[in-house]
């Protein structure tokens, strides 16, 4: 597919296949261009080949990024950049050919968007500093992605990268203007990098890398912290450390032209059966969990209260809404039709939220069953829209076909 002879930037073919491949197991949207994943692989072999000639030569030039409004919980929207099928392809192998050797750089503490990293070990580091450490510093940055400034990036960059090409691409993609929804065309103009782009995450990691993870090895190598992506967990001995290290946090985030969420940081006591300062804030949520005091059962038998996590009500109240929102009750047509739509995501939040705590989705589940009874009560006339009898219904399924959902494999009941 690619022509041999050589090019003044050693990206080879195997390099964009290899790239593409990761595109495509993404998925994602099309960008600005209008051309989806289907739509590109119509001529994969032309569009891989103008991707190469162009990265290889020098001459590759990013289009516009596509803004687009996600909303959130609290009813406000979060912006997405979302780069063209061929612009990811693009990005990624840049990203691969840049990840290994940042990869040597960055620190242990460092979560979010690595290899061999995952949320579930930045859980698990918490769970055990909590342990040692009463307090916590729960630390959001504003706005990070539209605020990460170019010139700072650059230089983080310079301290690894000898080769002027990478340098020249990721400066393009700093610089590629946003497609608005209205058809405006915004340049940036020295900060932001669109989050959803490929590359993104590696960048941003970088610029944190040395905007915080760095400095707190340097100023304060005795606190343990957590950080996935923007969202830091700092660990304190005392409030007063807490409230001084905050401080300082500050002051260095201004430096690198960022600023601390003022509403989404706080200052939290891990109140459990050793500690018991009353009238402090006892809570904070990370990574759609919910660290809190709770009773927990002791080794020796008999209940303790512990500092744990669990499903935060925000990351419960958003799997109901999907639930809601997939309607099956009104257009199911059989129980494959519903197993088939619900499985996948069942299995889904199981491995994700179950992780540290035994069957914390239960009531998820029965708010599920409380959907499959609307279903049988509609479906099935014999039922005569009793719910009762739907639900004993449904208690005859689930011992007849106990592997027909996910979770009745592994154990959850039906009340």
């Amino acid at each position: 597919m690619f022509e041999g002879k050589a090019r003044p930037i050693p990206i080879t073919g195997i390099m964009v296949e290899d790239a593409y491949k990761k595109v495509k197991a993404n998925r994602g949207s099309a960008g600005i261009d209008k051309i989806s994943l289907p739509q590109f692989e119509e001529r994969l072999s032309d569009n891989l080949y103008k991707i190469w000639n162009r990265l290889s030569s020098g001459s590759y030039f990013p289009p516009a990024v596509k803004e687009q409004e996600i909303k959130k919980d609290n009813g406000k929207t979060r912006k997405l950049g979302i780069p063209t099928v061929a612009d990811r392809v693009a990005q990624q192998v840049i990203k691969d050919y840049l990840e290994p050797r940042l990869e040597e750089t960055f620190h242990d503490s460092s979560y979010g968007y690595r290899p061999l990293k995952s949320a579930h070990q930045a859980l698990a580091s918490v769970r055990e500093n909590v342990r040692d450490y009463a307090w916590v510093i729960d630390l959001d940055i504003t706005a990070f992605f539209d605020n990460v400034d170019h010139e700072k990036m650059m230089l983080a960059l310079d301290r690894h990268v000898d080769e002027k090409w990478v340098r020249m691409y990721v400066k393009r993609w700093l610089e590629a203007p946003v497609a608005k929804a209205n058809g405006d065309l915004i340049a940036n103009e020295g900060k932001g990098t669109p989050q959803g782009g490929v590359i993104s995450p590696l960048l941003a990691n970088l610029y944190l890398h040395y905007s915080f993870d760095k400095w707190m090895e340097i100023n304060f190598p005795e606190i343990p912290f957590e950080r996935y992506a923007d969202d830091m967990v700092i660990h304190c001995k005392t409030e007063a450390q807490a409230y001084y290290i905050l401080d300082k946090v500050k002051t260095r985030l201004q430096k690198c032209n960022l600023s601390v969420h003022p509403d989404k940081t706080v200052i939290v006591y891990c109140k459990d059966y050793r500690r018991n300062i009353k009238g402090k804030k006892t809570k904070f949520d990370f990574l759609g969990f919910s660290f809190h005091p709770m009773s927990k059962k002791s080794n020796r038998g008999g209940m303790f209260l512990g500092y744990d996590c669990e499903i935060s009500k925000k990351s419960y109240s958003k799997i109901v809404r999907e639930l809601r929102n997939l309607k099956f009750d009104r257009w199911a047509k059989s129980w494959q039709d519903i197993v088939d739509l619900l499985n996948d995501k069942i299995r889904g939040w199981i491995q994700y939220y179950d992780k540290f705590r035994y069957r914390t989705l239960t009531n998820v589940f029965h708010r599920l069953h409380y959907r499959l009874t609307k279903w049988i009560v509609n479906r099935f006339k014999r039922f005569k829209r009793s719910r009762r009898r739907a639900l004993n219904y449904l208690q005859y399924v689930r011992r007849r076909f106990p592997n027909l959902f996910y979770h009745w494999t592994i154990g959850y009941l039906i009340v």
